[in-house]
């Protein structure tokens, strides 16, 4: 079966599940209404076809992105003194030095190539070493695990911090008849932001024994943990992060139910559930029609919502008022589930509903949350400090932190 058409077959049988949890919805629904409560069987039924949503979505998605992501590769190769015939030898030969220096902590090679060409090994203003594979592979998985740094904005710097200026609000204006007094109006006033960087780091240890024999790609492997371990701990941080040592997350902040120009700066907006830790039973979709129309209409052309997986089960069980299901599913090749016309982004790292719990964000977070890069991965091979283990010592230095507290709101499930 041709990739196209693996992808028709899942679009077809994600609008057939949908369609079937739709019509078992409307059960439960109805059968509530009519007896106060519904029955096991059909609330089983519910759940099984919300999950078999769920996953087909997710399937989808992966279909979806896979020839993307080859074709954007293939691009990249085919760009003038970038392609596959003219890297290919200098790759090859570094990679081949690289496994060496992780295997045995042989590095004379791998000075001999840089020395020939220094494009070749990246960062090398701190003298680490870092084959350019290991180093690709590593921010890619980084980029693709993390569900905020795709929607934020991302700065490079050369500095162990980022500062810019902030607009805190407008000049004062009023009419006047033509010979009338003239008073002094407010003059807007500016603050400076800054966001730091911070260190994450992860040190795997391998014995020289392994090193010595292992069979498989040593490179490879060490690439794809370090990814995971770093990706997941980044996007905890821009949750949910103190600020202290680590990135500050957009949770961190104090919320309250004021709206944009009289809530204090620092301060983010929350709209109330209706109920203790879920949706109200009375015309739950109000509420999320409420959270989107928070944000002033100059953020919502880029808005998303932002939620876990199991937050997005209870909300694809919502209907608005005229019984239309808020939550749709993304069936266009590359497409995302939506809510009320907005993406759905999943991160794991959002609470799940509790009583008082902020489990929803929707914003325009290109405009609200910065991610702030200092420099690429480093690796540090170690085989003394710990012997008979190979410590590979891996650091990223990474900041963030909220920059407009108007582009991005917060549903609080109370």
């Amino acid at each position: 079966m041709t990739e196209l058409a693996t992808l028709q077959a899942a679009t077809d049988e994600l609008a057939r599940s949908f369609a079937e949890f739709r019509a078992a919805n409307d059960d439960r629904l109805a059968e509530v209404e009519r007896k106060g409560q519904a029955d096991r069987l059909t609330e089983t039924r519910v759940e099984r076809l919300n999950g078999e949503v769920g996953r087909l979505s997710d399937q989808l998605a992966g279909l979806a992105g896979l020839p993307q992501s080859v074709e954007a590769i293939e691009t990249a190769l085919r760009r003038p003194g970038r392609g596959a015939a003219a890297a290919a030898p200098a790759l090859a030969a570094h990679g081949k030095a690289f496994n060496g220096f992780l295997r045995k902590g042989l590095d004379h090679e791998l000075a001999a190539l840089e020395r020939k060409a220094m494009s070749v090994a990246s960062d090398p203003d701190g003298g680490y070493l870092v084959a350019a594979e290991m180093a690709q592979r590593i921010v890619a998985r980084i980029q693709d695990g993390s569900a905020i740094r795709p929607l934020a904005t991302v700065l490079e710097i050369t500095a162990d911090a980022v500062e810019g200026m902030l607009d805190l609000g407008e000049p004062a204006t009023g009419w006047v008849a033509e010979l009338g007094s003239r008073a002094e109006t407010a003059t807007p006033q500016l603050a400076l932001w800054r966001i730091p960087v911070h260190e994450l780091y992860a040190e795997p240890r391998v014995s020289q024994k392994l090193l010595d024999d292992a069979a498989f790609d040593i490179e490879a492997y060490l690439g794809t943990k370090v990814a995971e371990k770093m990706g997941r701990a980044e996007n905890a941080a821009f949750v949910a992060g103190s600020g202290i040592g680590q990135p500050r997350g957009f949770l961190s902040y104090p919320t309250a139910a004021i709206a944009d120009g009289s809530r204090p700066w620092g301060t983010l907006q929350h709209v109330a559930s209706g109920a203790a830790g879920a949706f109200a039973a009375s015309d739950p979709a109000d509420p999320l029609i409420a959270l989107t129309y928070a944000l002033k209409a100059a953020y919502r052309a880029g808005a998303s919502f932002l939620m876990s997986r199991a937050t997005v089960a209870a909300v694809r069980r919502l209907k608005d008022s005229t019984g239309q299901y808020l939550w749709q599913p993304g069936l266009a090749a590359g497409a995302p589930a939506t809510l009320l016309g907005y993406p759905v982004v999943e991160a794991e790292d959002l609470p799940a509903l509790a009583p008082g719990s902020l489990s929803i964000a929707f914003g325009n977070f290109r405009e609200g949350y910065a991610v702030v890069d200092r420099q690429g991965i480093r690796v540090l091979r170690d085989p003394y400090t710990a012997k008979p283990q190979v410590k590979f010592y891996t650091t990223r230095r990474v900041g963030g932190d909220v920059l407009d507290f108007d582009a991005i709101k917060l549903m609080t499930f109370a």
